[in-house]
């Protein structure tokens, strides 16, 4: 249950925290890389809930509860596993579709440097630390944060790239983390099983 609380709440961290929460208030959203995060939300609930049969199982001694904790443990297992595969093979397409979101954002800004484009295009550059595309020349007109190095930090594309890479990189560590635990889990439900079986045989 703690473990699944703890993937909730990283989770939701990625989700609403950070850097990626500026692509999330958009109307367009690198919708990969957040499906994969919603994925890992489920699964921390489905776990916090499932630990519940487990414990009831545990303390009732019922082979009923315990096989099924095995079971939705087992499922929880099989999602984790193609959360992680989905999240490495999107990764370059969340890149993109992150990087095509920013694009936009500048493009409207240098059609319309003043109004809401302008606050928005300046909340990436706060969330990324980063002002532009790397092209020194054009960064004079750009809303760009205070105190920030350049050209060191001018390419945002450069930045959304090392914050998704950085994000996933955290959301695969999780992964196996928590996988580690399930198998954990599943090896010692059946373990008490089987041990409460013989206990009942041998009355």
């Amino acid at each position: 249950q703690l473990a699944g609380l703890a993937v909730i709440a990283f989770g939701l961290w990625l989700r609403f925290g950070g850097p990626m929460a500026e692509f999330a208030t958009d109307k367009k959203s690198p919708e990969l890389f957040f499906m994969g995060l919603y994925v890992l939300v489920g699964a921390g609930a489905i776990m916090s809930a499932v630990g519940f049969f487990g414990c009831c199982g545990a303390a009732r001694e019922s082979q009923c509860l315990i096989g099924t904790f095995f079971a939705c443990l087992l499922v929880i297992f099989a999602g984790e596993v193609t959360a992680g595969v989905f999240a490495f093979i999107g990764k370059k397409v969340a890149i993109q579709e992150a990087q095509k979101i920013y694009e936009d954002a500048y493009e409207d800004y240098m059609k319309n440097p003043v109004g809401k484009v302008n606050s928005t295009i300046y909340r990436y550059h706060v969330a990324l630390q980063c002002c532009g595309k790397g092209n020194v020349e054009q960064q004079t007109g750009l809303p760009c944060p205070e105190n920030i190095q350049l050209p060191k930090a001018s390419n945002c594309l450069v930045e959304i790239q090392n914050v998704i890479d950085t994000h996933l990189r955290l959301v695969g560590i999780v992964g196996i983390a928590i996988a580690s635990i399930t198998i954990f889990g599943m090896i010692f439900s059946m373990v008490l099983c089987c041990t409460i079986r013989n206990m009942r045989e041998m009355i």
